[in-house]
């Protein structure tokens, strides 16, 4: 029987191979790749803060806000940072709950990454701050997308807040959505 020495080994995948995301802290020599989806105002769109403007803006923003907060991470697609992921803890009485929000590079989304990410923050953050019972995101109304995202890592929608944030200067609905460390999506994590 002659043999073809090209030929895919049996056990081979022939799917392609899935990109490794992780997520790690920020430092300064992130600058470039901040500004992938910091300057893009279709990623801006639905943030308080709008496009960085140079990366002279980003390295302040990052120097600033980014590096001294207390939960700031990169989501790296096979290392390389594609986005960022923050969550805010309650302070005093509010501690046991914290917010979470995320931003994706444009040609990145829908697929899957900001889901992962976001499952790997929430595992993160119950584990390092075991205090957190409740964990909660905002996603407006007119970012379906962000709502399906919090939605596939388990987040359950809690309802309508009605001009409830100010984004460009106008008052804007959004959906709260909420994930718990015990309860009815728990399980979910």
């Amino acid at each position: 029987m002659q043999t073809d020495s090209s030929a895919v080994p049996p056990n081979h995948d022939h799917r392609k191979q899935e990109p490794e995301i992780t997520l790690r802290p920020f430092d300064l020599s992130d600058v470039g790749a901040f500004m992938t989806w910091a300057s893009d105002p279709r990623v801006t769109r639905f943030q308080r803060r709008g496009p960085c403007t140079s990366e002279e803006d980003a390295r302040r923003y990052l120097a600033d806000h980014v590096l001294p907060h207390p939960w700031y991470r990169a989501i790296c697609v096979d290392g390389r940072p594609v986005g960022s992921i923050n969550a805010k803890p309650g302070q005093g009485e509010e501690r046991f709950k914290a917010s979470i929000a995320y931003r994706l590079a444009y040609q990145h989304w829908g697929r899957g990454i900001a889901t992962a990410a976001l499952r790997a923050a929430v595992s993160s953050l119950l584990e390092e701050w075991p205090h957190l019972e409740r964990l909660e995101a905002i996603a407006e109304v007119e970012n379906p997308a962000s709502q399906r995202v919090l939605e596939k890592a388990g987040f359950l929608r809690e309802g309508l807040l009605r001009k409830y944030v100010m984004l460009h200067g106008k008052s804007r609905d959004v959906v709260m959505y909420s994930l718990l460390a015990t309860g009815p999506n728990s399980d979910d994590i």
